[in-house]
């Protein structure tokens, strides 16, 4: 039988990391591809007394009914003071909502101000699950350009003429896929702009807590002076990917909106999940975000003395201040995408940076993530991946 496939679908592709997840299946590979927390950073010992005492402690009903489907009351008011003392973020109950992880804050974001051939501005490049999305809701990303202190504020103001973009999408705090950090003053710039243009802008932050060096940077959210900036915060990363717990802070109206999606797609976010994430708040987050930041930065570290020892010269790189990223290019336009498999075959997997950019193109460009490997997997990896270039290969 052949199906009728709806126009939003049809012409939408797999996640590129999901399809490359899909090959690693097969075992005996160093993966620098995905965006996973490294396994000895998540805190199992703690969820696992919060788990015992849960049910005991709240009662069959708080932990196992439906919850309104803004979030429960008690991981809410722990929300209040985590934006309050992380984010620099004051936030009351009727401008949070609790999501099912934070891309669900990016398809509430497209379902509550996207139409057919609208445009999404998104810095260039760009989280590729975010072009995945807005492709779905049939809009267009378009791509802006940026630098070492954030977006190009001149692009960004021309683009927004010659567009009218319904929002920008940003991750301004070691993005992904780049690692960079936007500055102050091209915060403030941004929330400026597109407060004079009446464009929303949609600022994610997953990885703002998982800091190296330097101090830390006030949100885009904290200079929204016209309420136009929706700020997502995500547990992913600092906590737990399985609980898939996040929060959107943003005007009332737009949280109402938020509200009615989630009441349509899937009701309200685990009650279970939301007790562990509101316990481990209050009690254990402070002192585990002192326990990962070391080793996380030790696979940074080891990954970028790698690259200087392994990888051909014509390699350029960032170094990230936080995050979970290296981004870097060939400066001779090597093809990154076509000898992905053959590296792969030699053991080692990385992402090609095409995937983040919404007109492709950019083929000397990858993405490697040190989160997840051990540090001899690290220098293994890295050193075949600089052997393959450093013999020539295309």
């Amino acid at each position: 039988m052949e199906y009728e496939i709806s126009d939003k679908l049809k012409n939408v592709h797999g996640s590129a990391i999901r399809e490359i997840f899909d090959l690693l299946k097969r075992g005996n590979i160093i993966s620098f591809a995905g965006g996973m927390p490294a396994t000895q950073t998540l805190p199992s010992k703690q969820i696992e007394g919060i788990l015992q005492n849960i049910i005991s402690k709240y009662g069959v009903i708080e932990c196992l009914q439906y919850e309104s489907t803004l979030g429960k009351a008690l991981l809410l008011e722990q929300l209040k003071s985590f934006l309050a003392e992380y984010k620099g973020i004051n936030a009351e109950l009727q401008n949070m909502i609790v999501l099912s992880g934070g891309q669900q804050g990016i398809e509430f974001m497209c379902k509550t101000f996207v139409n057919k051939g609208d445009t999404v501005l998104v810095e260039n490049p760009t989280y590729l699950s975010t072009l995945q999305i807005i492709q779905t809701y049939e809009a267009k990303a378009v791509g802006v350009s940026s630098n070492n202190e954030g977006l190009d504020l001149a692009d960004l103001e021309e683009k927004i003429k010659t567009h009218k973009p319904k929002f920008l999408y940003t991750v301004p705090t070691f993005g992904n896929p780049t690692g960079g950090t936007y500055s102050i003053e091209n915060r403030q710039k941004i929330a400026e702009i597109t407060a004079r243009y009446g464009v929303m802008v949609l600022e994610d932050d997953p990885y703002s807590q998982i800091r190296f060096e330097g101090e830390a940077v006030p949100s885009i959210k904290c200079f929204d002076k016209s309420e136009n900036v929706v700020y997502l915060a995500s547990f992913s990363k600092i906590i737990a990917p399985a609980m898939r717990i996040a929060v959107a802070v943003a005007n009332p109206a737009i949280i109402g909106r938020f509200n009615i999606s989630k009441q349509s797609t899937d009701v309200c976010s685990s009650s279970i999940s939301q007790i562990v994430v509101a316990e481990f708040i209050k009690n254990n987050l402070a002192e585990h975000l002192k326990n990962i930041i070391p080793i996380y930065k030790e696979k940074r570290d080891q990954m970028v003395n790698c690259i200087e020892k392994y990888f051909p010269k014509s390699f350029k790189y960032q170094v990230p201040n936080g995050g979970m990223f290296v981004w870097g290019y060939f400066d001779n336009e090597r093809d990154l995408l076509a000898c992905f498999k053959e590296i792969v075959d030699l053991g080692v997997a990385y992402l090609p940076g095409t995937h983040f950019f919404p007109d492709g193109g950019w083929k000397n460009t990858m993405r490697l993530n040190f989160s997840n490997a051990t540090l001899e997997q690290i220098e293994k990896g890295i050193k075949i991946i600089g052997e393959y270039f450093e013999g020539g290969n295309k």
